[in-house]
């Protein structure tokens, strides 16, 4: 297969998937790779490859791909192919919840010297390393790679990456419970998607309405919730997007757990377990099992809520997600006191704090808990973050923490 009808095959695949004829589009463009000579169309291809397993949750095989279109790039001996690579290298390997190995590859992408797209593709390798770094628990060193990404984005008029970075910095403030941010920069992911996103792909609309069902819920508005919830997933089910549709149904679970409706609650956690562990997605599954246990406890059933942290604690552990282990440190605390088991209390207590002491969640000026309730939150420049009603009453202009001059505004 010649170089044109390689173009012309990638062509082809590409107006498929576009048209959610997935399955044809893989089997066009397996067969572009199984004949096709040209280099540098086999690692295009290879990149096609690589998104379209992402967005159906096939990590396993998105890595896979990834690790060829590597050994491609090298074939190529071109610096852009490679960094490209090894920025699918890294996604791969967020998605697998394998974030150390995803701050690795990222930084092999910074390191690489002589690069034309490093100002395109950088905003999105620090994109990935801030979601790696939020994966286990790193919130400054998270913060201050998204805020890099959002500048890339802005230097660059990147409104795509400027919609995922604000998706992910609502992750950020809603593991750190300052819920008004939380529902602030999805709400500004969905407006970028309504003033730009005529030619995008409807993931984007769905992915910031998603991040609004999780801020709605926190802030207890259950309608607004539901509503950004099932329009998420009318999308995710129309698009095949398996991990999209995990996270709604774990999000309609939270929802009628929320309401105090466990008996709708439960089989929503099933679905959702069930498609977390299909793709992979261990620290979902973590989620999915908080979610459950809170339901046991509920119940006043602790054993179950018991044997259910235990399964949870294993894979926060196994993905090092020091904030999983701290909110399930803080539920067998609970436990274990109506339960009057004072040994067993006091190791939870202990490993609680360490898990505080780890993750830096407390503020620098009262030393009070930081995501321990919904609370204002600012980050200095130097992605320090504080409660905002401490900052204000002592009018510091320098951080606490590192001591570094803070005179300019953050980003965030």
């Amino acid at each position: 297969m010649g170089q044109d009808q390689t173009k012309q095959q990638i062509e082809k695949g590409l107006q498929l998937y576009q048209s959610n004829q997935t399955e044809k589009a893989l089997h066009v463009w397996m067969k572009v790779l199984e004949k096709s000579s040209d280099l540098v169309g086999r690692f295009r291809v290879l990149g096609c490859l690589v998104t379209a397993h992402s967005e159906m949750g096939r990590y396993k095989e998105m890595l896979k791909f990834a690790v060829v279109q590597i050994d491609t790039a090298r074939e190529l001996e071109d610096a852009d192919f490679l960094l490209e690579s090894y920025l699918n290298l890294a996604r791969s390997n967020e998605k697998l919840c394998e974030f150390h190995k995803t701050i690795s590859y990222c930084k092999t992408c910074l390191g690489l010297p002589g690069t034309r797209v490093g100002a395109q593709l950088g905003g999105q390798v620090s994109l990935s390393m801030g979601n790696a770094f939020l994966g286990l628990s790193l919130f400054q060193k998270a913060l201050e790679s998204f805020e890099k990404a959002l500048r890339y984005a802005h230097n660059n008029d990147d409104t795509m990456l400027e919609c995922r970075v604000c998706c992910s910095l609502g992750s950020f403030y809603t593991q750190v419970k300052d819920y008004e941010k939380a529902l602030f920069f999805p709400c500004k992911a969905a407006e970028l998607v309504n003033d730009y996103g005529k030619g995008w792909s409807l993931k984007y609309r769905a992915m910031s309405q998603y991040h609004m069902a999780v801020a709605y819920r926190l802030l207890g508005h259950l309608g607004s919730a539901m509503e950004c919830c099932e329009e998420s997933m009318k999308i995710a089910l129309q698009h095949g997007d398996r991990p999209l549709q995990a996270l709604c149904l774990l999000c309609f679970a939270d929802i009628h757990r929320s309401r105090g409706d466990l008996e709708t609650a439960f089989p929503r956690y099933d679905s959702a377990m069930s498609i977390m562990t299909e793709i992979g997605n261990r620290l979902g599954q973590v989620q999915v099992l908080l979610g459950v246990a809170k339901c046991w406890m509920a119940r006043k059933s602790l054993d179950k809520a018991l044997d259910t942290i235990e399964r949870a604690q294993d894979l926060a552990e196994e993905v090092g997600n020091k904030l999983s282990q701290l909110k399930l440190h803080c539920l067998s605390e609970a436990i274990c006191r109506s339960k009057g088991l004072q040994q067993e209390l006091r190791a939870h207590v202990v490993r609680f704090h360490e898990c505080v002491e780890e993750t830096e969640l407390y503020c620098g000026l009262c030393g009070e808990s930081i995501g321990e309730k919904n609370s204002r939150l600012q980050a200095l420049p130097c992605s320090h973050i504080f409660h905002l009603r401490c900052l204000q009453n002592n009018g510091t202009r320098s951080c606490p923490n590192c001591r570094r001059s803070s005179m300019k505004p953050g980003f965030v």
